[in-house]
């Protein structure tokens, strides 16, 4: 075969060597191959299944016969030591740790309607979506660290490219504090994949994960751990130690690096995950090893089916697993739509002030000391089968019951006006989600308020944490404030793994219509909480 024989180029990279023209006209050119389709795809790590699924797609309308996606990664040259010592190393960490984080690498895919060689693979699925909206930048090269200082936000806008050097507007950062929200999102978007029938049968046979760091693949193992999509850890597969960290090349490297290394059977299934953080882009492929037998399968289905339960070795129960995928729905939609009320997009976007801050608290605070009250409301209408997780539930009513009066004390600091909690007042959002939550507490068997739970600890676990170093920045505050919301994000987790336990019971004395009620209430208290969040400002 001849560069002849290829009529689509499609490419992926975080960076090419010139911003126009496009990375793949740019790679037809060095390679002086004949005219051809290109399609040139910028990115991070999901660049290259970007270029994937363009180069899919068109074998799958019959636009192409024969595709070449390639992919290449030079980030040494960002961080070359002279660009560095020039400024005395007086750079920030968020740009300055990349340096030890990321490799060179070049890897490519060929692509075509029919199978040929040894080993070939079918691409059975490929998703990737981006959740761009819903969150600030994460990973980004060109925009000024100092943006809400002079207004500069672009490399282009500083009167000369020395100039924004000089302000290291050209130097590659990473907001690690955002980090975890990447894999929050990937695995929930993966969950809303099974429960379409993504991966029909839920077969995986390997599986490939792409992350920046080792401490990140336990937290992906967590997760689907809980959602009952556990994936045992001999069918694992990752070359970061080998390869480092090689951005939109990195699936493509892996996927070589495994096949030179495993005697892989036709029919076994490849499953291959690519987080990204430029601003939280998600890609999911599925590949079944093929005989090499001349057929011309479908590059992306265009219908799914219902999986069956997934239940491997050591997972929850079905019914577990269920109920968490249901959950996962629920939060997927809240969480996204939460990151965009005006007050979060006020803290991310760097416009935050002490009024906003102090006007959140006088909503929250009535809402945190009423917590414990229908909590014990709860448990006292549970009947006897509910024995267990009535002692649970005032355990926790416990062990929060004056956590509003730290939430007080920060608000005083901060400067509050309001002397007496009772003299507070909820808005209407935070009134409304009151008025449910103790209706809801005051009927009988009232197992459905977890749901509530899941979404209350659940925000103080996975949107808390990333908002806090932005509101201790902009309104310079000291490193122990604010307390409350230091204290959740450290405790929601231990919080969360007590949920668990108190479903469990849940499922176990009221079966399935525990767990619709859960859901349904969980459904209910999301949309109430983001009515409060939206009506702060």
């Amino acid at each position: 075969m001849s560069l002849s024989d290829i009529d689509l180029l499609c490419t992926g990279t975080s960076g090419g060597d010139a911003t126009l023209p496009g990375f793949a006209n740019m790679l037809q050119g060095e390679l002086s191959a004949p005219p051809m389709m290109t399609s040139s795809h910028s990115g991070v790590c999901a660049a290259g299944l970007a270029a994937l699924q363009h180069a899919a797609m068109a074998l799958d309308g019959g636009r192409s016969t024969r595709a070449l996606v390639a992919t290449s990664e030079v980030p040494s040259r960002l961080f070359k030591r002279s660009r560095f010592a020039s400024r005395g190393y007086d750079i920030d960490f968020d740009a300055h740790f990349l340096r030890w984080m990321l490799s060179d690498a070049a890897g490519a895919w060929l692509v075509e309607a029919a199978p040929r060689g040894n080993r070939p693979l079918k691409l059975i699925n490929l998703h990737l979506r981006s959740f761009s909206g819903d969150y600030p930048v994460c990973m980004q090269v060109g925009l000024s660290a100092t943006t809400e200082v002079d207004g500069s936000q672009s490399y282009l806008d500083y009167p000369s490219f020395a100039e924004a050097e000089q302000a290291s507007a050209y130097a590659l950062r990473q907001n690690i504090r955002l980090l975890p929200n990447l894999f929050d999102v990937a695995i929930h978007e993966y969950v809303r994949l099974v429960q379409a029938g993504w991966n029909a049968d839920g077969r995986i046979d390997y599986f490939l994960c792409h992350y920046s760091s080792q401490r990140f693949a336990g937290v992906v193992r967590e997760l689907l751990d809980k959602a009952g999509l556990s994936i045992p850890d001999d069918r694992w597969f990752n070359n970061l130690q080998s390869r480092g960290n090689t951005g939109a090349s990195s699936i493509f490297v892996m996927l070589d690096d495994f096949m030179q290394t495993h005697d892989v059977k036709p029919g076994e299934r490849i499953f291959c995950f690519v987080p990204e953080s430029g601003r939280f882009t998600v890609g999911y492929l599925l590949f079944e090893v093929q005989a090499p037998v001349a057929i011309s399968p479908r590059m992306i289905p265009a219908t799914y089916t219902v999986p069956p339960p997934h239940d491997p070795a050591g997972a929850s129960h079905p019914a577990m697993q269920r109920l968490l995928r249901d959950l996962a729905e629920v939060w997927h939609d809240y969480r996204s739509r939460a990151w965009r009320t005006p007050l979060v997009t006020r803290i991310t976007r760097g416009g935050l002030e002490r009024t906003h801050m102090l006007r959140w608290m006088e909503d929250w605070i009535p809402q945190v000391q009423q917590g414990s009250v229908w909590m014990r409301k709860a448990a006292a209408n549970l009947s006897e089968p509910y024995a267990r997780l009535r002692d649970l539930i005032l355990l926790h009513a416990k062990d929060e019951q004056f956590d509003f009066r730290i939430l007080f004390d920060d608000y005083k600091r901060l400067g509050g006006q309001v002397v007496a909690i009772e003299d507070l007042r909820r808005n209407p959002g935070g009134e409304a989600l009151n008025a449910y939550l103790h209706a809801r507490a005051a009927g009988a068997n009232p197992q459905g308020l977890l749901g509530a739970v899941y979404i209350i600890e659940g925000t103080g676990q996975r949107i808390v944490p990333a908002l806090l170093p932005e509101i201790r920045r902009q309104l310079a505050l000291p490193l122990e404030t604010p307390q409350f919301l230091q204290y959740h994000g450290d405790n929601d987790v231990n919080h969360l793994a007590r949920w668990l336990h108190c479903v469990d019971i849940a499922l176990e004395a009221g079966g399935e219509p525990a767990a619709t009620d859960i859901v349904a209430t969980a459904r209910t208290v999301a949309q109430l909480y983001l009515m409060q969040l939206e009506s702060v400002l």
